[in-house]
């Protein structure tokens, strides 16, 4: 069975290739996928079969049929409870646990947020892939907090927008090692892959553009805790950022460094939320926003800080 979806081109997606924008939005896997997809007819361009590498113009009309698709080998469903904080017939807004992968990876098959939806929908969605069902962001495993999923092309298209666009507000919460002096203030260095550890990121010259704003919530000795508002979604951004400013998140074995207090490690994770998000419902119009409560690990971190201050 097919299902169409078509899509009007946004003013951020003119001068695009064809098969970069339609990777971009998320809905069809990789672009060797999308560029399959292109190359077998199942996608017009303002009624056109095009080339992959076609350059797109705000306002046209592209129509993609790809065929709903089995579960890939080696991810399987589980039975995984979600903390589900809303539901309705387009999105599923959950409170992820920190210690949860979000898509399966080797060494990562399994007690995935993938394998968890697969269950929980009893399957595939129609038209989602099926390695990333619905998921417009992530966050990293050891992060904890929001997390919004969309149950359709049309919905995961329209949210893949607004994070393109920067209109989907983010606000986190971090515990970091020193006390901040600056009440507020805004991080703005870029960043790249790290260039001898490639599977970190690093503040480097030539890196992405990457905001993050921030506030001090608490200052309980050696730690702070922050609230932090990142404007830009670059890999890893927040805790790179804190590292870069000498102030690394609590418990982040890969940006911080080994400490503890008084010989006590304080948490197994790093000590870092997505408490809040908010965005426009794509089928209501309306702005709507979700809060995640903490869970145990730092509701307990907050009140051993609050002690020793």
């Amino acid at each position: 069975m097919a299902e169409s979806v078509r899509i009007t081109v946004d003013a951020p997606g003119a001068g695009r290739r064809l098969d970069h924008y339609l990777t971009a939005l998320g809905t069809w896997g990789s672009r060797s996928h999308v560029q399959k997809l292109i190359t077998s007819g199942a996608v017009d361009l303002d009624g056109q079969v095009p080339k992959a590498g076609a350059l797109l113009r705000g306002g046209q009309t592209i129509d993609v049929r790809a065929v709903s698709p089995s579960i890939p080998a080696g991810v399987e469903p589980e039975a995984i409870a979600l903390d589900v904080l809303y539901e309705d017939e387009q999105l599923l807004v959950i409170n992820k646990p920190p210690g949860m992968v979000v898509h399966p990876a080797p060494g990562n098959w399994r007690g995935t947020l993938v394998s968890a939806l697969l269950h929980y929908w009893r399957g595939p969605r129609p038209g989602l892939d099926p390695f990333r069902p619905g998921i417009v962001h992530r966050l990293d495993k050891d992060t904890s907090g929001v997390l919004i999923i969309a149950k359709d092309p049309a919905t995961l298209t329209a949210l893949g927008n607004q994070f393109r666009r920067r209109e989907v507000d983010k606000r986190y919460l971090a515990w970091v090692w020193g006390r901040v002096r600056s009440h507020s203030g805004t991080i703005t260095e870029p960043i790249g892959r790290n260039p001898i550890h490639r599977t970190r990121m690093a503040v480097r010259r030539g890196g992405r553009e990457a905001v993050t704003a921030f506030e001090v919530v608490e200052r309980c000795d050696d730690i702070t805790l922050l609230r932090l508002f990142p404007r830009t979604g670059r890999t890893h951004q927040i805790r790179v950022h804190l590292s870069s400013i000498g102030h690394p998140i609590v418990g982040d074995a890969v940006y911080g460094r080994t400490r503890s207090r008084a010989g006590k490690v304080l948490i197994a994770r790093q000590a870092l939320h997505a408490e809040q998000i908010a965005f426009c419902h794509p089928g209501t119009g309306e702005r709507v926003r979700f809060t995640a409560p903490l869970p145990a690990d730092l509701v307990t971190l907050r009140h051993r800080c609050t002690r020793a201050a």
